[in-house]
């Protein structure tokens, strides 16, 4: 049979305390006084050594914190409620944290779907949820978090490519992939601590970057393709200006031009509208062929 959490609630640790100062105080009250009666000093020596005993069975559960009990090996159970209370001496008592923890490793090196080696990191809100499975599935559960955060960041990035330059079919990036990229995160963290009792709170990425080998390179390709995507522009805007004089002269009937002089006439607004410095103006006093 599986075993499983099960919690207990054990006596108040105050009233044992009294009886443990009582057996404390009735031995020094005999030693003082009835030094002279052998009995009585044997008695009141087993009496401090019961008092002895008994006090290793004191806990103190704080708020957001749980006691794991065992017993030669043998689970008794979990104290979740704050308090001061008393136990069988001789349990073994294993204090863990509630609290929800904070892991923010550093960014680590993988390969994307592309193989391109980027640096992530990643935030991770953790808490224990089932402190049997955390203190006796694994053998460190935050040591287990740790490595197994990792591994999860090394199977994301296998899923997703940095961006989509040299995958422009991918919908989904890790760097603009935002909520979902974060939601699969949070998803595969979850499966993969399940074994050792810890709840995922949140997971998001925090740090996201072109490896130092290539980042030179890639930003230099992010530029290049800013500024191809910005002259893409300027062409459409400048083939849409011709357009609009060719047609606004043809109407007005301002200059009557045969297809030599349309040619030479949008070449030179061509240039002038697709420079990225100001046209020079040339004054011409004779004719178009001068």
């Amino acid at each position: 049979m599986e075993a499983k959490e099960k919690f207990v609630r054990p006596m108040s640790g105050y009233v044992m305390l009294v009886v443990v100062i009582a057996l404390i105080a009735l031995f020094i009250y005999n030693v003082v006084n009835f030094t002279d009666m052998v009995w009585l000093m044997i008695v009141s020596a087993v009496l401090l050594a019961v008092a002895v005993v008994l006090m290793p069975g004191f806990l103190v559960i704080n708020p957001n914190e749980s006691g794991v009990l065992v017993l030669f090996g043998d689970y008794i159970g979990t104290v979740k409620h704050n308090g001061f209370f008393w136990v069988n001496p001789f349990y073994n008592k294993k204090k863990i944290s509630l609290r929800a923890r904070n892991l923010n490793g550093d960014p680590i090196k993988v390969n994307d779907k592309i193989g391109n080696p980027i640096m992530i990191g990643i935030v991770l809100v953790w808490k224990v949820q089932d402190t049997f499975k955390a203190a006796f599935e694994v053998d460190d559960f935050i040591h287990y978090v740790e490595i197994q955060s990792e591994a999860a960041i090394r199977k994301l990035a296998g899923h997703y490519p940095y961006d989509n330059f040299d995958d422009e079919q991918s919908e989904i990036t890790l760097r603009a992939g935002g909520e979902e990229v974060n939601h699969v995160l949070e998803e595969e963290l979850s499966e993969r601590l399940e074994r050792a009792g810890i709840e995922v709170i949140e997971a998001r990425i925090s740090y996201l970057a072109y490896s130092s080998e290539i980042a030179g390179a890639m930003l230099r390709r992010q530029q290049a393709s800013a500024i191809i995507a910005a002259r893409v522009k300027i062409v459409e805007g400048a083939v849409s200006m011709v357009e609009m004089a060719l047609a606004q002269l043809s109407e007005k009937k301002l200059v009557d031009l045969d297809e030599e002089k349309k040619a030479a006439m949008v070449s030179n607004l061509m240039v002038v509208l697709c420079s990225d410095k100001d046209a020079s103006p040339v004054i011409n006093t004779g004719t178009l062929h001068q």
